[in-house]
């Protein structure tokens, strides 16, 4: 598939990176998967089912699969994001993790 559609990797970096500056992730991602640290696992449960709540489906890691303190959600971007789709996810995500930062 890269090799007939070489544009696809640079476009998951670009959706990665989009994503990450939504939630306001200093890092810039280098691969798909986004981490967004809000490190209560409370708050970080809480947040992942608002986001399936509102259509937006991301992985939520908390103890013992992260350390103490980190618990986050997981985003993983695709290039086959629609800009429709991408909207939709920084609405959700924005209201979503709204004072919930660590």
């Amino acid at each position: 598939m890269l090799a007939e559609e070489p544009g696809r990797a640079g476009a998951v970096i670009d959706r990665a990176r989009t994503l990450a500056r939504i939630c306001d992730v200093a890092e810039a991602p280098e691969s798909a998967v986004v981490s967004v640290i809000l490190g209560d696992p409370e708050v970080a449960v809480a947040a992942a089912a608002a986001c399936l709540e509102a259509g937006v489906r991301v992985g939520c890691f908390r103890p013992p699969t992260v350390p103490a303190g980190t618990s986050r959600l997981r985003l993983t971007a695709r290039a086959s994001l629609t800009d429709d789709e991408m909207d939709t996810a920084r609405a959700v995500l924005t209201t979503v993790l709204k004072g919930q930062r660590r």
